[in-house]
């Protein structure tokens, strides 16, 4: 069952948690085999604060985009508009700080004031058209956050600050971290599940196809859900349907990154270190194995690449960020240098210049890296301290955004460009058109974009503006 944009609702301060999109999966199926020397010019006050906003784009017809109009036009338009090749403004009355994608739907999450709203829970939705509240069953909403989201296939993981995780959707192989019952039919699901069996607070959470990762404060890999390509890393192939510590190599690493998507899952370690297991058909782990799967982490020796700061893997294809801003590719699809490579078992660098930087503009650098199920995206800014961004993730205070992975706390400045490139899936891409694009192509987005989450044919961008 695929949720779409969640909002938790309180009476005073409370943790907004919306969903939108389709949400009706009625049978579990298998998974499918500051500093510059220019002028400075200042258009808007000093102290002005910054306007955050949210664009959505790519496929409207799943609800996902949160815009009904598009699905069930208004008296204004004649026709349903399916594709939204560009950045649309999503209105939000609150400030959004968290979004995930996943096939299909969206969840998007935000500290703010509101009414109470309570959801219908006797009453199921095969399309959530618009952002709708999802209340969380908190002990304490008024002191309780959301501080990420993330999305599957079909099910959704809930990071709160105080309160642990929640999970919601399709538990068929056990991903939402609890007892598998046997033709539970999903679609008529309201149950969001309290998961419990860490051994510390947990400080970000992935969601693969069908399972899922934790991270604690302490370094430590948890997983749960379906195992049949090694993706839990668990050392079998089997479901678990509770969270299990991971081991193999990350056995005693601190694990500072929890990526996954697909089938394939990736951690980055404190001291720069890539692991990886799961599938690799599309030799996203061939730098350790010729198998098409891994069931136990394994280390990933890079040669070339550097200190390794961030991760990010789709369905065929990975990406990393290195700390001196460069980003490196390697998979099979569309990675990013053109129609000739379309398959690569070693990381092939992405030139800076295509991200802009220059000999005018020295200091771009990319700041973080995305994958949807088939495309990637990157966000770049011109001043930033990769390690400072990295250190202040690794000691997790209470409310941090763990899925933001390098929220910068004021080193990153100006641009906050966006840049995507890959399979074109349903005008995901939002370059305006539904071209395939085999270089960086940059996003036309008014205001500095802080974030962004990719799915499968739909994204969404969280963004800053002053004006």
């Amino acid at each position: 069952m695929a949720f779409p944009c969640v909002r938790l609702c309180t009476r005073h301060m409370s943790t907004v948690l919306q969903v939108c999109g389709y949400a009706t999966l009625s049978k579990a199926s298998r998974p499918q085999d500051k500093s510059s020397s220019g002028p400075v010019f200042q258009y808007v006050g000093q102290h002005k604060k910054p306007n955050h906003k949210v664009f959505v784009w790519g496929f409207s017809f799943t609800g996902a985009l949160g815009i009904p109009s598009f699905v069930v036009p208004d008296s204004g338009r004649k026709k349903p508009r399916k594709y939204q090749l560009t950045p649309y403004r999503l209105e939000t009355a609150e400030q959004i700080s968290s979004a995930a994608c996943g096939y299909g739907f969206t969840l998007i999450a935000s500290p703010t004031k509101d009414v109470i709203k309570k959801s219908n829970k006797d009453q199921s939705y095969d399309y959530v058209l618009e952002p709708s509240p999802v209340a969380l069953p908190l002990v304490e909403p008024l002191q309780t956050k959301v501080v990420q989201v993330a999305c599957g296939r079909a099910h959704s993981l809930i990071l709160t600050d105080k309160e642990g995780v929640f999970s919601m959707g399709n538990n068929a192989y056990g991903q939402c971290g609890r007892r598998i019952v046997e033709d539970e039919v999903y679609s008529g699901s309201h149950i969001i599940h309290k998961m419990e069996g860490f051994s510390s607070r947990v400080t970000q959470v992935a969601c693969g196809q069908d399972h899922s990762l934790f991270l604690t404060e302490t370094g430590k890999v948890f997983a749960c859900g379906w195992g049949a390509d090694g993706q839990t890393g668990l050392g079998h192939h089997r479901v678990s349907s509770s969270p299990v510590e991971v081991g193999g190599d990350l056995a005693g690493v601190e694990v500072q990154q929890i990526i996954t998507y697909g089938d394939c899952s990736l951690a980055v370690s404190t001291d720069g270190q890539l692991y990886g297991w799961g599938n690799s058909e599309y030799l996203q782990l061939a730098s350790v194995t010729e198998a098409t799967q891994i069931n136990s982490p394994r280390h990933l020796p890079l040669k070339g690449c550097g200190k390794v700061v961030q991760a990010a893997c789709g369905g065929t294809q990975v990406a990393i960020l290195n700390e001196k801003g460069e980003a490196f590719v390697w998979g099979y699809g569309i990675l990013g240098k053109g129609p000739k490579l379309s398959e690569s078992s070693t990381p092939e660098m992405i030139p800076p210049t295509l991200f802009g930087r220059s000999e005018f503009n020295p200091s771009v650098a990319v700041t973080k890296i995305r994958c949807g199920l088939n495309h990637f995206a990157a966000v770049t800014a011109e001043s930033f301290d990769l390690l400072q961004t990295a250190a202040a993730l690794r000691r997790g205070p209470a409310g941090a955004q763990p899925h933001s992975v390098l929220m910068f706390d004021g080193c990153v400045a100006d641009r906050g460009e966006l840049f995507v490139w890959g399979k074109n899936v349903r005008g995901c891409l939002g370059i305006g058109k539904r071209d395939d694009q085999y270089f960086p192509w940059r996003v036309t987005v008014p205001g500095q974009v802080v974030d962004v989450a990719c799915g499968v044919d739909h994204m969404v961008a969280l963004v800053k503006s002053l004006l």
